[in-house]
């Protein structure tokens, strides 16, 4: 490499500013697109760390007040009006059921046991829909951000080819700039991807915790009420 090549090279910016402002516009698109991806799947992931968190709080301070020994109807009296969290809405969907299924006289409606499980489950399901919504998009950014970041990488080159053969030269100063500002785009493509795919698992496996916890008070929940049914 003679000194004029080299002194060339030197002289070209090579920060990721620079890298971003000379890329082609299709290139560019593609790299706002995968930062815009990366800056949401992180909103998602940190309002997900924070509820679910609050979720695994809710959950143990409404077992400890379900558990305490107070009356059933008692504690279906005080947040009835208002359920606050999951495991309240869930509980007070069984016990509404549970009320609406006596009759006048104080007997019971036939398949009051059937009617107090689906609305448990209906309850569950609205927790569930709203408790995994945000995860699709973290694992789609997980599967399609590498393609993404690729396809920049191609255009990218072609057009360093492109300027290649218009320079007519393949001198460092000018392939380097086209290479190093196509391979950011895949760069982008896996710091957008790798984080959504980890905490997608992770949040997934979290969510399914969770909500198996409201499932085995459903059950635990619905067999109290059994026993009361049979007796």
């Amino acid at each position: 490499m003679d000194q004029t090549t080299l002194a060339m090279a030197q002289e070209i910016d090579f920060s990721l500013l620079a890298l971003f402002m000379r890329a082609t516009f299709t290139v560019k698109i593609v790299m706002i697109l995968l930062i815009v991806a990366s800056f949401w799947s992180w909103s998602i992931i940190i309002q997900k760390f924070i509820s679910y968190k609050k979720a695994r709080a809710e959950a143990a301070a409404f077992d400890q007040a379900f558990w305490s020994g107070e009356p059933l109807d008692e504690l279906y009296d005080q947040i009835a009006g208002g359920p606050m969290s999951a495991p309240e809405r869930v509980f007070a969907a069984g016990m509404t059921e549970w009320r609406r299924s006596h009759k006048a006289d104080g007997g019971l409606i036939a398949g009051a046991q059937s009617r107090i499980d689906r609305s448990m489950d209906v309850a569950i399901a609205k927790e569930s829909e709203e408790m995994t919504a945000g995860l699709s998009f973290l694992a789609t950014v997980g599967s399609t951000g590498p393609f993404v970041g690729l396809f920049g990488t191609v255009w990218g080159i072609k057009t360093a080819f492109e300027d290649i053969a218009m320079a007519q030269s393949t001198n460092l100063a000018v392939v380097a700039p086209g290479i190093a500002e196509a391979l950011l785009a895949t760069a982008l493509g896996l710091l957008a991807a790798i984080p959504a795919v980890i905490f997608y698992n992770k949040l997934n496996a979290d969510s399914d915790r969770i909500l198996g916890g409201y499932e085995a008070f459903a059950d635990e929940f619905a067999t109290i009420l059994s026993r009361e049914l049979d007796s």
